[in-house]
């Protein structure tokens, strides 16, 4: 042990020591934050704590795998075993399966993820006003920020409409909570609120653990927070990880304010500040800390760099989009036949909006270089992936009506969307599920005789034993889903290719039986949901990129490092964002700038363009305020922020800076 702890730097050593009483420990990025938790862990098992007493939590089932991977290496196999370690999603439903019947919640409940929640939310709509013109999507976005914040529907109701529009918001609101008990359905937000409703109803169970750890604690959210709190509300033996300055999602519920009041919320808290950075050259970090030190609401750090000096960061202004992304491609490719062993996937180009990969995605295509998109389309976003998975929740939960509408028909058995429309209208008006609607409602013989074989099918697939392989393999079978790939995919290759995606579902689940005991169909069934929210890139996808140029949002990038970064589009209106102006959120916009800035190791190209194309009209750009703010100098006169229109004529001035830029590129 004491070898280990002598391979740490100064703040690290004294995070990983710090076992008792509350420890906020500020980690910046590329600080090492990972192995101070890991270490940390194996330094409590080293002192004696018995390994069932330790609780790390997390935000993706791939950091805890490697988390875990890493304990084990450090103090065995046998010992890491026994340690909590996952998702707050993974713990919670875990915990829900043993216990939730305590808070009147049945253990084989469903897991609904976003596709779910927005097909049930469509049948509310339908139910309450089809004329109304808000989307489902945008509805489950304010329903999840209302969760996040503890507002249930009824609150919202008693006491948060003001008009017609939020009365009917809090209708849907409502009815969609209704639909989710009724079909025994929890969504991931749920999943939260339910474990607070049980650990406040059962204090034995707040009391499980010695010593609880928090990985990326800036990106808590409400239920989260309350969840620590009240696991720590003992012993306080907590200690957070996190780095406010890399706060950017709040757009989806997460508080920095549960970072920054840390202190306050646990009083005699010990702060550690790591600070010494093991990516970047002091030159990209300089660039970093320049930016996010105009952010009021933040815990002081500054970033210093373990390499040293290296190459400037460059600021280049460009005329427009099109030759920005051929400037770009154009470097990459040179900058790769050079005989330095730089490679197509050292190379990522990070933009604020998805949109503004076209032109980009052209230039590469053009090229005839390979690109991938990180966060894009996800293996289980697929039509195949989700009609096994819509399945295999019917078979685990047959009152799952999303799932099972999903599947009636596919492959097609003959009960069409007149018949489909008139159970789900029925279902609405006896207030019961969809499986007992079809039972209850008149069907065309052809429809009653298919739905019946269906059931029988299902049944029979329920009765299945074996393996997890072998009761998926038998109910893709009795269903005859390679029907629906072959009716779907008319072209021989993307058949093929799209079912090996299904048979990609038999490998899921063999490798899960091999490290689970005792697995089950239920739990592979939610471990699949929650790494379909949890963890949108797969490991299998990144070895598929292979040697490609890395495309992605700021946000997808949060995590992520490579030697050659450019960020793209980085004006006034795009980052930071216009909406942010009037919303209030610059310090979000900011602190997604130092990200950006953070994922480079040696090499990082600013652009921004002049002019782009926006709403089919060209319009003038003007730099972003964040250039500025890297030299710490006043943009010029004739500068325009986001939110205010730009004069027509003059021509904007680059930001002045002691940065060395390079020349448009061609």
């Amino acid at each position: 042990m004491r070898s280990l702890l002598e391979r740490l730097n100064q703040e690290q050593r004294r995070a990983v020591e710090t076992t008792e009483g509350p420890v906020l420990v500020l980690a910046g990025a590329g600080t090492g934050k990972t192995r101070v938790i890991t270490v940390r862990m194996a330094y409590l098992l080293h002192q004696g704590h018995a390994p069932e007493r330790l609780f790390a939590v997390t935000f993706t089932n791939k950091a805890a795998t490697e988390m875990r991977e890493r304990v084990a290496r450090l103090v065995g196999k046998e010992k890491a075993t026994g340690l909590t370690i996952g998702t707050f999603h993974s713990f919670c439903a875990r915990v829900l399966r043993k216990q939730g019947r305590r808070i009147d919640l049945p253990p084989r409940f469903s897991i609904c993820d976003q596709a779910d929640q927005i097909a049930a939310l469509k049948n509310v709509l339908r139910d309450i006003l089809a004329a109304e013109t808000m989307r489902p999507r945008d509805i489950l976005a304010r329903i999840s920020l209302l969760k996040n914040k503890l507002v249930s529907a009824e609150q919202y109701l008693d006491g948060a409409a003001v008009d017609d529009r939020d009365e009917f918001f809090g209708q849907v609101y409502l009815r969609y909570e209704q639909h989710l008990r009724r079909t025994h359905t929890l969504d991931f937000d749920d999943l939260l609120l339910r474990m607070v409703d049980l650990l406040r109803t059962d204090p034995p169970l707040k009391d499980r653990y010695r010593y609880l750890m928090v990985d990326e604690y800036q990106d808590t959210n409400g239920p989260q927070y309350e969840i620590v709190r009240q696991l720590a509300e003992k012993r306080k033996n907590l200690c957070v990880v996190g780095d406010d300055d890399q706060s950017i999602y709040g757009w989806r519920g997460a508080d920095v304010k549960k970072i920054l009041s840390f202190e306050r919320d646990f009083p005699s808290a010990a702060v550690i500040r790591l600070e010494t950075n093991y990516r970047s050259t002091d030159e990209i970090l300089v660039a970093a800390n320049s930016v996010i030190d105009h952010n009021i609401g933040r815990h002081a750090k500054k970033l210093r760099s373990a390499y040293g000096r290296g190459e400037a960061v460059r600021i280049v202004p460009v005329q427009d989009e099109e030759l920005e992304a051929r400037g770009i491609v154009e470097e990459i490719v040179q900058e790769v036949r050079k005989p330095q062993g730089l490679t197509f996937a050292d190379c990522a180009i990070l933009f604020r909006a998805a949109n503004q990969s076209r032109a980009f995605e052209a230039e590469l295509r053009a090229r005839n270089v390979d690109y991938t998109i990180v966060g894009g389309q996800s293996f289980f976003d697929r039509k195949e992936i989700r009609d096994v998975l819509a399945y295999l929740k019917v078979l685990v939960n047959p009152r799952d009506d999303v799932s099972l509408l999903r599947v009636v028909n596919c492959p097609p058995r003959g009960i069409g969307k007149t018949t489909l429309d008139r159970v789900v209208d029925n279902a609405a008006q006896m207030n019961c599920g969809i499986q007992e609607a079809f039972f209850r409602t008149p069907l065309p013989s052809g429809a009653g005789t298919a739905l019946r074989f269906l059931q029988s099918k299902l049944e029979q697939a329920r009765r299945t034993t074996g393996s997890i392989v072998r009761r998926i393999e038998c109910m893709l079978e009795l269903v005859d889903y390679q029907a629906e790939v072959n009716r779907c995919y008319r072209e021989p290759r993307q058949r093929e290719q799209r079912w090996s995606g299904v048979q990609e579902v038999l490998n899921f689940a063999e490798n899960y039986e091999r490290r689970a005991k005792n697995a089950t169909l239920p739990q592979f069934l939610e471990r699949l949901t929650l790494s379909e929210t949890e963890d949108r890139t797969s490991d299998e996808e990144e070895k598929q990129a292979g040697n490609a140029v890395r495309l992605m949002t700021l946000h997808a990038a949060k995590g992520l490092e490579f030697r050659r970064v450019y960020l793209v589009g980085i004006e006034e209106g795009t980052l930071p964002h216009e909406r942010s102006v009037a919303d209030d959120t610059i310090e979000e916009e900011r602190r997604l700038m130092y990200v950006g800035i953070t994922r480079a190791q040696r090499n990082l190209t600013i652009s921004f363009a002049k002019q782009r194309a926006k709403h089919g009209h060209r319009v003038r750009c003007m730099p972003s305020r964040f250039l500025y703010e890297i030299k710490g100098e006043a943009p010029p006169d004739d500068w325009v922020p986001a939110g205010q229109k730009a004069p027509a004529p003059a021509k904007p001035k680059s930001p002045r800076s002691r940065v060395r830029r390079a020349p448009p590129p061609a």
